[in-house]
């Protein structure tokens, strides 16, 4: 029970990661990219696999804890961990005020969720 928790924080984690990753990183090349097309399929193709993790990542999720709110929740903290760790390695730059406003939102949201019943 215990490891199939595990593996479903991991496909969530993951997939979340690719998918983000893929969006980001076609997004910081775009506009010097000589082909787009082919950097739109490559992103695509990571997005591809995220998403096959994301899916089982739920389906073994539901398995394991017999609840899909803890595993959204655990697909959304994913978000909240990966996505800012991400955008601040592909394009060093730190928030604005209002985005640290909404992520610290987003957090007590998700820490609100996850602990009272």
């Amino acid at each position: 029970m215990l490891l199939a928790q595990i593996l479903t924080g991991a496909a969530l984690f993951l997939g979340e990661s690719l998918i983000i990753g893929a969006e980001m990183w076609a997004a910081k090349n775009f506009q010097n990219s000589v082909r787009p097309e082919a950097l739109a399929m490559t992103a695509f193709v990571i997005s591809v696999i995220g998403v096959a993790l994301l899916v089982y990542g739920y389906m073994w999720g539901y398995q394991a804890f017999k609840n899909i709110w803890i595993v959204t929740a655990l697909s959304v903290a994913g978000i909240l961990i990966v996505e800012p760790l991400i955008a601040w390695l592909l394009f060093q730059e730190m928030p604005t005020r209002g985005a640290l406003i909404g992520f610290s939102l987003g957090v007590v949201g998700l820490i609100t969720t996850t602990t009272v019943k």
